[in-house]
């Protein structure tokens, strides 16, 4: 059976995890045989005013997923559902729940789709997925020799949760996680060895560069590590990648890096010429990759 690339999704499940991060459980059609790893994205699909589910277009026989987004697309932009990137945080193949952490970003007034849909979510409230797909999976060297660094904000905890819980007993790991206080830290249950630096933002000495790349440059890094995974903040994770393969001396071919979010902008702008840069590095990264794997298994 194949995985819908789009399906309607309801909530099960609502807990504040903290005060300014709240987590639902969702059921829905397509979760029986949904793939899993760490680090997986998503697409959400948020109603607009007015909507008590979102309006979707139907899925065209055989699509893969291509031609029902061109559809969405077409939807007036009034109707059309805001769309946002998430991390599934967890998945119960026994009781077909998804998990999402969202984080809520200011206040009311100035925050976002996701943000209002998430501060006031209850149970039987309606989204929409588009995704994941198995296609987009990244293999991640977790169980590599050597330790293993991970950097991010708040953003970033949900996927740092994930890959906690996905790294082998023996494992090394550190990670630097920039929140706004200390009411925002939760714990990260691992089989690891997994230090953990949280970096609070009202009490952070913060460089021009922000409280995170200030932490991590006054840091006493590991030595030769295995992998540096960074997520967050578009910029800052921008600055921290120049960090470590300028000033650290890292392989830039150790760093998985994703900017999840950009300052001053959503998801519904145009990408910047920053945004295309790092595109295009992940591309070329992703291609060196590929290359190489491709030449260990024809040798």
């Amino acid at each position: 059976m194949t995985v819908l690339p789009v399906a309607l999704i309801h909530v099960t499940g609502v807990r504040r995890l903290t005060p300014r991060m709240v987590r639902c459980t969702f059921a829905g059609d397509g979760l029986g045989t949904f793939p899993t790893w760490p680090d997986q994205q998503l697409k959400l699909l948020f109603p607009r005013p007015g909507q008590t589910a979102p309006r979707l277009p139907e899925a065209p026989a055989g699509d893969d997923g291509m031609r029902w987004y061109q559809a969405f697309l077409a939807l007036p932009e009034d109707e059309r559902p805001w769309m946002r990137s998430y991390t599934v945080r967890a998945y119960d193949p026994e009781r077909q729940w998804l998990t999402v952490d969202f984080v809520l970003h200011g206040t009311h007034e100035s925050a976002g789709p996701a943000t209002r849909w998430a501060a006031t979510a209850s149970v039987g409230d309606t989204l929409a997925r588009y995704g994941p797909s198995a296609v987009y999976a990244r293999p991640l060297p977790l169980d590599a020799p050597g330790p293993i660094l991970l950097a991010g904000d708040e953003t970033a905890l949900p996927a740092i949760g994930s890959l906690a819980e996905a790294l082998p007993a023996t494992a090394r790991a550190t990670a630097w996680i920039e929140i706004a206080d200390g009411a925002e830290e939760q714990p990260l249950p691992t089989r690891a060895h997994l230090t953990v630096h949280w970096v609070h933002r009202d009490r952070a000495a913060a460089g021009p560069d922000g409280a995170l790349l200030a932490a991590v440059r006054a840091a006493r890094l590991p030595a030769d590590p295995a992998l540096a995974w960074l997520a967050g903040e578009a910029g800052a994770v921008r600055s921290l990648r120049r960090h470590l393969i300028a000033d650290r001396g890292l392989d830039k071919r150790r760093i998985e890096f994703a900017g999840y979010w950009r300052r001053s902008l959503t998801q519904d702008d145009a990408p910047t010429e920053e945004d295309l840069v790092e595109a295009r590095e992940r591309i070329a990264a992703a291609q060196e990759e590929a290359g190489r794997t491709g030449s260990e298994q024809a040798g």
